[in-house]
């Protein structure tokens, strides 16, 4: 018996390995051997100790924060809840209660 794996398309068992992909002769399909995934190519944001974040998640922040354009300070340990992650330099994007909406970096909170 061949070692070879069948057809993903058409369960064949006459597949053979063409360089970096394997080939169907009777459907002509072709694939790789390892599948692509979905979540390797998203990056992951991690907070200050290491921890991956995740959308919804709870923050408490590290450091005092100056907020941009105002005398206010986001002062250390101000938990942030119900965050979103999105791309960027400040990749969280929150509400940060008594200052109102705003984007924070990851390396200066950490998970609740």
């Amino acid at each position: 018996m061949s070692d070879m794996p069948q057809c993903p398309q058409c369960a064949s068992e006459f597949t053979y390995h063409d360089g970096l992909q394997y080939v169907c002769p009777e459907c002509a399909h072709e694939w790789t051997d390892a599948a692509p995934d979905a979540e390797d190519d998203a990056p992951v944001v991690r907070d200050a100790n290491g921890n991956a974040l995740a959308d919804g998640d709870t923050v408490t922040v590290i450091k005092d924060l100056k907020v941009k354009g105002s005398s206010s300070v986001v002062k250390v340990g101000t938990k942030v809840k119900g965050i979103r992650l999105v791309d960027g330099d400040h990749d969280i994007d929150c509400k940060v209660e008594g200052i109102g909406p705003m984007k924070l970096k990851s390396a200066f909170v950490k998970k609740a």
